[in-house]
């Protein structure tokens, strides 16, 4: 059997780590994972990574090489850079005879039931639309299957990793953490999961997976309390959560990332799916293994807990974005 060549684009970040991990031991496919900065390329080879090759979205340039011989396309990409998707989608579609299959990480709700999406329809607020962030994840989507192409998409939930990365400076010198979540309970996801999917959706094929739409959550909905007991567990201290209002997160991070909480608050991604148990036979991993055992680049959840993180408090890091694409 002739090798199939994997472009894992984004694979420097938590879910391509995993995948250019899982996939390098694939006998069947050649993984060419690609970096942005260029001191990210040994950390890739380390991983298994056949391949290496500079890619950036808003960079046509680096297109043509990244996608020289590719068969099949992970697809993954930050929130402001929906743009440099949507336009790198139509250079797929130019070659959708080359490519047979891409597997885009999109979100929970991006398009409600994938029979219909009405951006103007909020799930629990009269007259509100859709959050913007979710709008962003449907035309992601959307760019790829109106170029004709295999597509499966994997709609998470909020990723556990995400989870607390804007407080891990209190956690770590204050012992306590805060947001508006509350009391409500979210089936938050392992990006682990997320990497295994993909593994399994690619190794399987596009005739078993093509125009497919998989949401992947955790075990069991969790509420900010019980995620505080399970993070002072993991770290051997007590760690508080303290809620904050809606207006304070919002002055924090910006009204798109604010409207997107409102989904988390008012009980959008309780649902836990069976939609990663049918794909792998096993249960997703909970937010306490999660951080206490290595996935498979080798870091466990605590450890990733404290490295980069595209939210910070007091910047709107969608603000360009969302005033741009609206």
């Amino acid at each position: 059997m002739t090798k199939q060549t994997l472009l894992v684009t984004s694979a420097t970040g938590r879910i391509g780590r995993e995948l250019v991990a899982r996939m390098s031991k694939n006998e069947n496919f050649n993984v060419r994972a690609c970096f942005f900065s260029a001191d990210k390329a040994d950390m890739l080879k380390e991983l298994g990574a056949h391949e290496v090759v500079k890619f950036d979205l808003s960079d046509e340039g680096t297109w043509a090489a990244a996608l020289d011989g590719v068969d099949v396309v992970y697809s993954a990409s930050l929130d402001p850079m929906l743009e440099g998707h949507l336009s790198f989608c139509k250079e797929l579609g130019k070659r959708k005879n080359q490519i047979k299959h891409v597997v885009r990480v999109s979100c929970m709700g991006a398009d409600t039931n994938t029979a219909s999406y009405d951006a103007d329809q909020h799930s629990s607020r009269p007259g509100a639309a859709i959050p913007l962030m979710l709008q962003h994840y449907w035309w992601g989507e959307k760019a790829l299957i109106d170029e004709g192409l295999n597509v499966t998409a994997l709609r998470n939930n909020f990723f556990m990793n995400h989870l607390l990365k804007t407080d891990s400076e209190s956690i770590d010198n204050k012992g306590w953490f805060s947001n508006p979540l509350g009391n409500t309970r979210n089936s938050f996801v392992a990006t682990r999961d997320i990497a295994e999917a993909a593994a399994v959706v690619f190794a399987d094929g596009p005739a078993r997976h093509a125009n497919k739409f998989y949401d992947l959550t955790g075990p069991a909905p969790q509420s900010m309390a019980e995620i505080a007991a399970d993070l002072g567990k993991a770290m051997d201290k007590e760690i508080e959560y303290r809620p904050q209002s809606m207006t304070d997160f919002e002055n924090d991070f910006g009204a798109t990332r604010a409207e997107f909480f409102e989904y988390l608050v008012n009980g959008f991604y309780c649902r836990s799916s069976p939609d990663f148990y049918n794909l792998t036979g096993h249960k997703p991993t909970s937010y306490y293994d999660y951080l206490t055992t290595k996935g498979a680049s080798g870091e466990t959840g605590l450890e990733e807990l404290w490295q980069g993180n595209l939210w910070k408090k007091g910047v709107d890091a969608m603000k360009e974005a969302a005033e741009k694409l609206k």
